[in-house]
Order: structure tokens, then C-alpha cells, then sequence
């Protein structure tokens, strides 16, 4: 391939203000699963932790990673979850099947444990309730349990179990994945439509100040996908508040050009579901405008995954502990980049999932913990996007793919701080060769060119307990501006934060 810079052109314009940036958007996700809560966030006796088995340096890692919101407690585990196995003394909870992973449940850390570990983290809890083997009686006494003051049963059970003050948990998923015939408790659109509106109905008349999260489809791929939102919004729109949305990208299962052009399909994805929140809207003459929660979405090696069906019943199974490379990296800070570009209506966004499992952050039993590649940019995305998301809409070349057709080689979104005026352009170059990016700020006389970090490396390097820094973010010499323009090089296959601020400021 030609080794010269393509030509791109991005026009950032501070008065192009799409939405706010939503700080929900970097949410994270920890579930029953492998070792994500058990020798992740939660492991008695490791040498960080605290007395409440709280491992320190996953602490350190989530409040670095910049996470501002939990889900909880699945995820597919969820689906037969019975909520009071993790309440109470610990001695005196019972061990369950885990029937998702087929493993066993010690609920050794339950709700409370949760509550705790999020004051810790400095993080919201969102909380899901199972609408699998369960219904909208359990989802009402898991609410009182958790928000309603005192005076009732569950409300002094939550008393006696050491928390006078409710735990105001503002966030509530409606199920998971109910359309999937891997989830225990499936349901066909029409039966998980009625069951979400009666479930947030109720759950309304205990506390309406409440968010509910209603089930959208598992991934585009579905095949009830689109019959799914429809029919849910047909019955429960003035009920919910959001409809979820899921998705993986495997790198394993596509060519390289393929899996670069991931921020494409959840770009359509979410097109498609707003449009189809917005015709039932007009349809049942509704004002209120369906938000969007992305609250599953990660790389993963689907590929190379095996249910465990076929083993026997075991503590704590390792299951899906990917390693990830730069190439992968590239890919989920294009994911946070779309995910921005569409922070008009995806207002609530979960990388799954924390620890281990598809994780950002892995961890060795009574070892290490470390950061993966995929660590840096969600990291650096959230601590740099401030403010407000601005209309950004990049002109450059494009590339040909077998499963999504010409795709921009340039991906880019801009966000500015009001408070610094500082504008901050995430991009990222798909090409197999340098672009070479002539970025114009409107009204920018005065700015400078701050800061340039940049990640790539290509599809083979992973970070390792030995190795935790081999694929990293690097600093790049900065551009000259000239009444607010610059030329900057992005480099092949790499994700880019390019930081501009006032010259004073600088």
C-alpha cells in the first residue's frame, strides 16, 4: 500500500453544540460471571484488599479508568438471580446453581457489597432486576428493599442488615437480553412488553423519581430485531424512560478492514432504534423523546468462546479473559467516539464488563492487576470529554469493506469545555497508512495545538502481568496553528486525542 499520508479535513465549529456530555456515557458493567466479581472487584486476603475483601488496586484502576457508572448484577445471570441469597449475614447465605455460566453462587458478595464497592469506586449503581424466572412483585421488593426509607418490612430488613439510610438508586434495568434464546426466562416481544410495562408501573407507584431501562434487542443481528423496540414502545413508552441496546465486535471472525469499521455498525444500530423509538412516538402522538442505553458493548473474541455446557459444576471458571491488542483499542475508542457522536439520544453507555471478563482491567488471584489496551482510551476519553459534544462531520477518503460497504477512513468527534474553552478532537484513522489531517477551529485565533496522545501498534502486541505497559498511549509533537488551522499526522490504524486550549491557557 502507498505509503503517503491520505487527506482529511475536520471543520470544529465551538457553536455546533449537539448535546451534553453525559457523563453516564462512561459506565461500566460488573456481572456474575468468570472472575469479574470474585477475584476481580472482590478478593478477602489479597494484599490490596481491604476488610471488606475490596481489592485496592482494582479501586485505583476503576476511579483511573474514569468510570461513572456501574450495571449490576448482570447480564445474563441476572435471569435467575434471587436477590435476598445476597443480603444478610454472609453465613448464612445460601449457595445457588448459577444457571447462565454454570457455575456455583457462594453470594458471598450480593447487593449491600455492591452499594459498598460503588461509594468506594465514586460510582453511580445501576441496578437490573430479573424479569427471567422472576416478575414484577420481586422487582417491587428489591426497590423497597434498596430506596424506600423505613417503616416497612423490607424496608427495616435493610435496617437490621446495617444500612439505616436508603441506598437511592436512581438507575433500573427491566431484564436482560429477553429476546435471546440463551437468556433463562425468554420471552417473545409481546410478553416481554407487557411484563416491562406492569413491572415499571409498579415499581413507579414505590418511587417516581426512578430512570427504567426497558430490554431492546441483543445485537442488529437478531432476527426479532426492530418487531422487538416496536412492540415494547406500542406498550410500555410512557412507562420507560430508555431502551437498551447490546453489542460485541469480533476481531476473530472478520478481516482486519472489517473490524476497523465496527463504529459503523453501532453507528447504523443506533440509528435504526432511534428511528424506531421516534415513529412509534409520532404514532402514539407522544412529546417525550425515547432515550438510548448502550449498556452492553465491548470487543470480544466471540469467536473464540465455548458455553460451558458440557462441564461440571465449578467455583469461579475463568471464562472469557481476552487479551487485547492495540488494533483493538483503535476499535473501542472508535466505539466511544460514536457513542459521543450520538449523545443527543445514547445517553447512557456500559463497557462490558469491568474486570477479567472482556475487561479493561485483568487481574492475577493474590497478584497484579493491569491495564489492557483497551484501558487507555476509554481512560483518557473520559477524563478529556468535557462540556459539550459538538456536530462534527469530518470530509476524507474512504475504503472498501465486504460487510459494510466504502467506509470513512476518518472517524472523529469534537467536545469543548465552557468553563476552559478548551476543545478536544477524538479521532480515529482506519487506514493502513498515515492521514494526514488539516483541521480547521472557527474563531480559534489564539489557540494552540496543547497536546497530541496517540495509540496504535498494530494486531499481535498485549499487555501482560511481565509486560502491563507494552501497548500504551505515546505523545507526539504538537502542531503549529495559524488562525485556528493545523495540519496533523495521524498515524496508520490509531486512535487519536488532540487537545486545544486558549494560548494563555496552554
Amino acid at each position: 500500500m502507498n505509503a503517503d499520508p491520505l487527506k482529511a479535513d475536520v471543520v470544529v465549529d465551538r457553536s455546533a453544540v449537539l448535546a451534553p456530555v453525559h457523563r453516564r456515557l462512561f459506565g461500566s458493567f460488573v456481572e456474575h460471571m468468570g472472575r469479574c466479581v470474585y477475584g476481580g472487584v472482590f478478593e478477602p486476603g489479597h494484599p490490596t484488599a481491604d476488610d471488606r475483601g475490596f481489592r485496592g488496586d482494582v479501586l485505583d484502576l476503576t476511579r483511573e479508568l474514569g468510570v461513572s457508572v456501574v450495571r449490576y448484577p448482570g447480564g445474563n445471570f441476572v435471569s435467575s438471580y434471587r436477590w435476598e441469597d445476597g443480603v444478610g449475614p454472609v453465613a448464612e447465605r445460601p449457595t445457588r446453581l448459577n444457571l447462565a455460566w454454570r457455575c456455583l453462587e457462594t453470594n458471598e458478595f450480593g447487593l449491600n457489597e455492591f452499594i459498598e464497592w460503588c461509594r468506594a469506586a465514586n460510582v453511580e449503581p445501576m441496578m437490573t432486576v430479573n424479569l427471567g424466572t422472576r416478575g414484577v412483585q420481586e422487582a417491587c421488593d428489591l426497590l423497597e428493599y434498596c430506596n424506600y426509607p423505613s417503616g416497612t418490612y423490607l424496608s427495616d430488613l435493610r435496617r437490621k442488615h446495617g444500612y439505616a439510610e436508603p441506598h437511592r438508586i436512581k438507575l433500573w434495568c427491566l431484564g436482560n437480553e429477553m429476546d435471546g434464546p440463551w437468556q433463562v426466562g425468554q420471552k417473545t416481544p409481546l410478553e416481554y412488553a407487557r411484563l416491562a410495562a406492569e413491572t415499571a408501573k409498579a415499581m413507579r407507584i414505590i418511587d417516581p423519581t426512578i430512570e427504567l431501562v426497558a430490554v431492546g434487542s441483543s445485537n442488529s443481528d437478531m432476527p426479532t430485531f426492530g418487531e422487538w423496540e416496536a412492540t415494547l414502545l406500542e406498550h410500555a413508552y410512557d412507562q420507560i424512560d430508555y431502551v437498551s441496546l447490546h453489542h460485541y465486535f469480533d476481531p476473530g471472525d472478520q478481516s482486519r478492514g472489517d473490524f476497523l469499521a465496527s463504529g459503523v455498525v453501532m453507528d447504523r444500530f443506533i440509528d435504526a432504534v432511534v428511528a424506531t423509538a421516534d415513529h412509534i412516538g409520532a404514532k402514539l402522538r407522544k412529546r417525550k423523546k425515547i432515550q438510548l442505553s448502550f449498556d452492553e458493548w465491548n470487543v470480544w473474541y466471540v469467536s473464540r468462546f465455548t458455553e460451558p455446557t458440557d462441564r461440571e459444576w465449578i467455583d469461579l471458571p475463568p471464562l472469557i479473559e481476552d487479551d487485547f491488542t492495540a488494533d483493538d483499542a483503535v476499535v473501542v475508542g472508535d466505539l466511544m467516539i460514536t457513542l459521543l457522536r450520538h449523545a443527543d439520544r445514547v445517553t447512557v453507555a456500559n463497557q462490558a464488563q469491568l474486570v477479567n471478563v472482556i475487561a479493561p482491567i485483568r487481574t492475577l488471584p493474590g497478584g497484579p492487576a493491569w491495564r489492557q489496551s483497551i484501558f487507555h482510551p476509554f481512560a483518557i476519553t473520559s477524563r478529556l470529554a468535557k462540556g459539550s459534544v459538538l456536530d462534527v462531520r469530518p470530509r476524507g477518503p474512504v475504503y472498501a469493506t465486504d460487510r459494510h460497504g466504502d467506509v470513512p477512513v476518518l472517524s472523529a468527534v469534537a467536545t469543548c469545555d465552557p468553563d476552559s474553552d478548551e476543545v478536544v478532537v477524538f479521532a480515529v484513522n482506519r487506514a493502513e497508512q498515515p492521514v494526514e489531517l488539516n483541521l480547521a477551529l472557527l474563531a480559534g485565533d489564539g489557540y494552540v495545538h496543547a497536546e497530541h496522545v496517540t495509540l496504535t501498534g498494530g494486531r499481535d502486541a498485549v499487555n501482560t502481568p511481565e509486560q502491563p505497559d507494552r501497548v500504551s498511549p505515546r505523545r507526539l509533537d504538537t502542531s503549529p496553528m495559524d488562525g485556528g488551522r493545523a495540519v496533523i499526522e495521524l498515524p496508520a490504524v490509531s486512535w487519536n486525542a488532540l487537545r486545544f486550549t486558549p494560548h494563555e491557557k496552554g
